[in-house]
């Protein structure tokens, strides 16, 4: 198998944060603010030469302070990066910057877990850009990513970040033409950023990109990478990266087996920073669970986001302790996110929810590219309130004005409610978190509050009163959303879609099973 990591250097596990999304007011503040950095070809590698066979554990728990008392100058930073980002409000390092900004620049692999919104982004573009100023030329870094969504919000950051070096990046995602990608990649861009399926694309072609001088591969939501039928994709992509001192950065907001195991990959054991040890979550976001018959699921939802999006209030008289708890919460709602399970049911929601007054949009992977995209911009840009979605949005997207984390559907894995969760309380801002829990349920339920060491309290604002009220109302927006996705064949793309995923899971398990056999052949 091939090796993640370089055989020459050593891991540091740090996490991440995510700035806010750029935009060219932001970029051109920067490039303002900060000078162009004189480019030096005389890179310093001494840190990389020198292996590293011991694997060092920091787990860093709740004490540590979303900022950290160190500032950009103590990092070792090159002085146009410090500008840069005082000029975006990056007044001082978040603690997991703190730990592995310094790490990478010595030349370390970095294998880190942090909660979500604690600012991993910038842990590992900032020192790939100063690494970067000193010998710039393209390809020189790779960043890859499970969802395109998150591949775009990382590629608008480094243009921001990168300003000053006026950075050349690329964005190689599936759902968007493969020859203006090409044309793209032929130009060797400084940062490419990528899904690992349609990079693998690419390196099949007849002008595959060349990866061999690559200094740096980021995989961003490692765990995912891993889960998802990707091995194929990236033992392709790894092969083609040769570079003799290639640095190795992975990180996620969850532990998971997989991104356990990957330290067997490697002949050097890698260092790692886990920050999620004593509290997986932040101590900013309030959680809940609403108790409800399965049968009038969707009333309690249409229930909850009327009362705290457009604050109507039920004619019964509720009791004192109740409404003066809700008051405080409800009045700061100015935009949710609802993630549902499956494609069908995320359309019908949305349906539903439009039908019931309220302004929303839908997001998973039936939808094309540019659809996702209209759907995503109206959302941040606060023209709807409410966005439904798969888990597709579950990981990475930096929107800061998410209110409200609503789960009308759990997850099946723990460790994908926190991934969800961490849409909203991102950056020490405060945020709330609504499971909807139905008698089929509590087992998940169970399961989550054992993994972020916390029990839910119970959601008080919707009452039984106020959901009779609305069972024919919503029942007869059911039916109307139901006939129209029926009408505009949204049944037939999901079938296609159902059918295309059994055929790429079946095809992965045969590769599988042909490896397996190979290998026990060759044991032999």
């Amino acid at each position: 198998m091939v090796s993640l990591f370089a055989s020459s250097s050593s891991t540091t596990k740090v996490g991440k944060k995510r700035p806010r999304p750029a935009t060219a007011a932001v970029a051109e503040d920067i490039a303002k603010a900060a000078a162009t950095p004189a480019l030096s070809t005389d890179a310093t590698d001494a840190a990389a030469a020198s292996p590293s066979t011991e694997v060092e554990e920091v787990a860093l728990g709740a004490s540590a302070a979303f900022l950290s008392s160190s500032s950009w100058t103590q990092l070792g930073l090159a002085a146009w990066i410090q500008r840069a980002c005082m000029a975006m409000s990056f007044k001082r390092p978040t603690p997991v910057q703190e730990k592995c900004i310094p790490s990478v620049l010595q030349g370390r692999d970095v294998m880190g877990c942090a909660e979500t919104g604690s600012g991993k982004t910038a842990a590992f573009a900032l020192p790939m850009l100063h690494r970067l100023s000193e010998d710039p030329y393209g390809i020189f870094g790779l960043v890859l990513t499970p969802t395109r969504e998150l591949a775009i919000q990382i590629a608008e950051q480094f243009q921001a970040l990168g300003a000053p070096l006026n950075l050349r990046h690329a964005v190689v995602i599936g759902g968007v033409s493969m020859v203006q990608q090409s044309v793209d990649l032929a130009r060797r861009p400084h940062i490419v950023v990528a899904t690992p399926g349609r990079l693998w694309d690419h390196l099949r072609g007849a002008a595959p990109p060349d990866l061999s001088k690559c200094r740096f591969l980021v995989l961003d939501e490692a765990d995912r990478l891993f889960c998802d039928g990707f091995e194929k994709h990236l033992a392709a992509i790894l092969a083609a990266m040769t570079h003799p001192r290639r640095q190795t950065l992975l990180f996620s907001a969850t532990m998971t087996h997989s991104l356990e195991d990957l330290k067997s990959f490697t002949r050097v054991q890698p260092v790692l920073f886990d920050l999620t040890r004593e509290r997986a979550l932040p101590s900013s976001l309030q959680q809940q669970y609403l108790f409800m018959p399965a049968q009038v699921k969707m009333c309690y939802l249409v229930s909850l986001l009327q009362k705290l999006l457009l604050h109507t209030t039920s004619t019964s008289s509720s009791s004192s302790s109740s409404s003066s708890s809700s008051t405080n919460s409800s009045s700061d709602v100015k935009s949710a996110m609802v993630f549902v399970g499956t494609c069908q049911r995320c359309q019908e929601v949305t349906e539903v929810l439009i039908e019931a007054g309220l302004t929303a949009v839908s997001l998973h992977s039936v939808l094309s590219q540019k659809r996702r995209l209209a759907a995503l911009g109206k959302f941040k840009s606060s023209l709807v309130r409410v966005l439904v979605s798969t888990d597709v949005a579950s990981r990475g997207l930096d929107i800061p004005e998410v209110d409200l984390v609503v789960n009308f559907d759990l997850p099946r894995v723990p460790s994908d409610y926190v991934h969800r969760v961490g849409r909203t309380a991102r950056a020490g801002r405060r945020g709330r978190a609504v499971a909807m829990v139905t008698q089929y349920d509590v087992a998940l339920l169970q399961g989550i509050e054992e993994l972020v060491g916390r029990k839910m309290e119970k959601c008080e604002e919707v009452g039984e009163e106020e959901v009779v009220k609305l069972l024919n109302p919503v029942a007869k927006a059911t039916r109307v959303a139901r006939m129209r996705l029926m009408e505009v064949g949204f049944d037939a793309e999901v079938e296609e879609h159902l059918r295309r995923k059994k055929r790429d899971k079946k095809e992965r398990h045969e590769r599988k099973r042909r490896r397996v056999a190979k290998e026990g052949g060759e044991e032999s």
